[in-house]
């Protein structure tokens, strides 16, 4: 079951971290539309849910962080395409601009402790992966997670004793992406974690077939 938030979404009881997964309805228009045009509507909707819902599986056991899920577009978060086996969760909408207003937004949401924001098109997330995130960020004003195409996996704030503003003028879905947020937060105490591949391209997606990453998409093929 989806379960939108709209209030406050502080807890005085609940002080650990929050990683908020960012994801679109995937329904035909609104996903993969590149990788459809090669590999086709459909195939590509089915790799993007498979992977979506694989990672939410991976990561909602481990308590170390709440986990909320950022819905594009609004009308995402009243659609019944959750699976029921994952249980309740909590969304926010992501709401209109462009990818980094929508990540300042989500980073100035009236929660507690730091937060992390992570993709959806990233199949090899493990927990291990925002475990070490969140442990940069003890250290860390921000973290980022490089991805192989010049822009990041993941991207978090400590958010104290503010939260700063760290994407303006990013070039997105540029191999500058990266290098940008960088200029942004060069001011600031920074990690980084490993880099992961993402899923954009047809040449990504076969790639991941051929590799020990294929169990993670086996069930579109």
């Amino acid at each position: 079951m989806v379960r939108s938030r709209r209030s406050s979404l502080r807890s005085t009881a609940d002080r650990r971290p929050t990683l908020v997964i960012m994801c679109k309805a995937p329904v035909a228009g609104n996903v993969k539309t590149r990788l459809a045009r090669d590999i086709g509507t459909s195939q590509a909707i089915r790799l993007y849910r498979t992977v979506l819902f694989n990672v939410v599986r991976r990561l909602q056991g481990d308590r170390r962080y709440r986990i909320l899920v950022a819905v594009a577009p609004l009308q995402g978060l009243r659609e019944n395409w959750w699976p029921r086996d994952l249980g309740n969760v909590t969304c926010v909408p992501q709401g209109s601009g462009n990818l980094g207003d929508k990540m300042q937004r989500i980073f100035n949401l009236d929660l507690v402790g730091p937060v992390l924001i992570v993709g959806t098109d990233i199949p090899e997330i493990t927990p291990q992966s925002i475990s070490r995130a969140f442990r940069l960020l003890r250290s860390h004003d921000a973290v980022l997670g490089p991805a192989d195409d010049g822009g990041y996996w993941c991207v978090g704030l400590r958010r104290s004793p503010r939260v700063p503003n760290i994407f303006d003028n990013v070039r997105w879905s540029s191999p500058e992406t990266l290098a940008d947020t960088m200029e942004n937060i060069r001011h600031l105490r920074v990690g980084l974690c490993p880099p992961l591949a993402d899923i954009d391209s047809v040449e990504d997606y076969h790639k991941l077939k051929s590799t020990a990453a294929r169990m993670i998409v086996k069930s579109v093929t």
